[in-house]
């Protein structure tokens, strides 16, 4: 029985996912196929490659700084100046570049390339801003499709990471050829069923719980919020489909607040440790 697992996109709290890999792995629970979805994906095509949940940990807490170039509220400010911009332009305050040298490089010390060089069967979608239309890049195209276009195998692993984690106004569109794409998450933010597609028996996605509002919370955590409401609305069908769904909590950690990167990993280990029998029981009948 092949097991898949499909990882959620969420900013910084994705470093979770790598918390509950290490406590399925632990626990005898092998994953044998692998998607994820914006920051998901940073998480999986790491996993793919080779590279074990703590290494991931660790090369999270080393690169998030270079990744992120800045904090919360600096951004706000940003995106103000962006929206007051009178050119008629799709941009972002950054372009993405850091995240694609840096998993170029460590796709590089796996021996890989591009993403058809990767073993295990992976899945990354992103969305195509100019024709609104999902395409995911991997490494083994399904046996079933509908739309074998929708498939992109010829390119390296640091673009892929990079268009599926280029959230808009955060991150410029990363252009390949004549599309520009965004972040994954717009139409696919668990991609069960493309896990599923590679021939999984099983399919465990893991997503994050939306942080209640109140009379504290900021302008981040109300964003934060947003973006958790669109991207478990847009998932339902999705993860109604697969066997069983992981929340993780992360006590209102903000998109790119790299200061609780601990406590991510820690809450995403948590997550699966809280629900172990439940995980073995549907995936082990």
């Amino acid at each position: 029985m092949k097991i898949g697992i499909a990882l959620a996109g969420g900013g910084i709290r994705g470093i979770a996912h790598a918390g509950a890999l290490q406590a399925l792995i632990q626990n005898g629970i092998q994953i044998d196929i692998i998607g994820g979805t914006s920051a998901g994906s940073m998480v999986a095509s790491l996993f793919a490659m080779g590279y074990s949940p703590e290494e991931i940990y660790e090369l999270f807490k080393k690169n998030a700084k270079k990744i992120i170039k800045t904090n919360s509220y600096p951004i706000i400010s940003e995106i103000k100046n962006l929206m007051n911009k009178k050119e008629k332009s799709i941009l972002g305050f950054e372009y993405g570049e850091g995240i694609e040298k840096i998993y170029n490089e460590l796709a590089r010390k796996k021996g890989i390339e591009k993403i058809e060089e990767i073993k295990m069967p992976l899945v990354i979608p992103t969305v195509d801003i100019m024709e609104s239309k999902e395409y995911i890049f991997t490494n083994k195209l399904p046996k079933e499709t509908d739309d074998a276009s929708q498939y992109i195998t010829n390119i390296s692993i640091g673009k892929a990471v990079r268009a599926s984690s280029s959230f808009p106004a955060f991150f410029n569109p990363c252009n390949i050829q004549t599309h520009a794409f965004m972040d994954g998450g717009a139409l696919d933010n668990v991609p069960v069923s493309e896990v599923r597609k590679q021939g999984a028996d099983k399919v465990i996605a893991i997503k994050f719980d939306a942080d209640k509002i109140d009379e504290k919370s900021n302008v981040m955590d109300i964003i934060m919020k947003t973006i958790d409401i669109m991207g478990n609305k847009i998932s339902e069908e999705n993860l109604e489909s697969s066997d069983i769904v992981l929340n993780v909590y992360t006590d209102k950690v903000g998109l790119l607040d790299i200061q609780k990167l601990d406590k991510c990993f820690e809450y995403g280990y948590e997550a699966v440790i809280k629900d172990l029998d439940k995980i073995k029981e549907k995936i082990m009948k």
